[in-house]
């Protein structure tokens, strides 16, 4: 099959995914170029379709009954970077059980975070750091937008992301875990820090921190030691630190 018209319904109805709404109610989203598409194929996440420009086709071999052939500027309509990627995929979200959860040991929960490119990066070092789940608590961003998942860099579908927005939901699932909230003015220092499992590490969002819920919830904290000079670091810098120290 092959589509060069940036007007092609096909592509208007892809371009769609760009948005939040269509993601939700179709179940789908779209992955830009080919180290995303290949690691989302190896790792059993169903696609759809992939539109590939021409002179690459011969690359997406490993998915060849799905390849549209097309051109850049139909890429560069289904893209959201700025340059067109050589393919853009449909795939198909990963919806995982909560229950998964009361199986795991080190367990991130983040709240209220808004900033995808913080998620993508922040998933990319749970997965390097050995966290076993995500735990998106309350209103965070969307990880199937665009640039959470250029910003994940494959890693998105290699541990399972749960979404809970009910607090009380929140505390029967982790009633037995250790609940460590990540504060400013912790009691604990992290070099000093030891984790017992089952934990669930809790980060807020990047302007407000944790809420007043999940503090009263914790029954731990922690901080990490820096200069005086710095008031804060980035969230997902933040994370990494944290995880590598607790968690590997």
């Amino acid at each position: 099959m092959e589509i060069t018209s940036v007007n092609n319904e096909l592509v208007k109805e892809t371009v769609k995914l760009q948005q939040k709404k269509y993601r939700t109610q179709s179940g789908k989203f779209l992955l830009e170029g080919y180290k995303a598409i290949k690691e989302a194929f190896d790792s059993g996440i169903k696609l759809e379709k992939i539109f590939v420009d021409k002179s690459k086709t011969n690359e997406y071999n490993f998915a060849e009954d799905l390849i549209i052939e097309t051109v850049e500027p139909v890429l560069k309509k289904l893209s959201t970077t700025e340059s067109a990627p050589e393919a853009v995929a449909v795939g198909f979200q990963k919806k995982y059980d909560k229950n998964i959860l009361k199986n795991s040991q080190k367990v991130l929960l983040l709240e209220d975070i808004k900033d995808v490119g913080n998620l993508g990066t922040i998933i990319r070092s749970s997965v390097a750091f050995c966290a076993d789940a995500i735990v998106l608590f309350g209103e965070s961003v969307d990880i199937y937008n665009p640039k959470c998942v250029r910003a994940s860099v494959g890693n998105l579908w290699k541990l399972p992301v749960v979404e809970i927005s009910d607090l009380l939901e929140l505390k029967e699932l982790f009633a037995d875990f250790e609940r460590v909230a990540t504060l400013p003015r912790a009691k604990n220092l992290l070099k000093d820090f030891k984790i017992q499992t089952p934990c669930v590490i809790m980060f807020g969002s990047e302007a407000n921190g944790l809420s007043q819920d999940l503090i009263d919830f914790s029954t731990d904290s922690v901080k990490i030691e820096m200069a005086e000079t710095v008031e804060s670091l980035n969230l997902a810098t933040s994370v990494s630190v944290i995880l590598y120290e607790l968690f590997v």
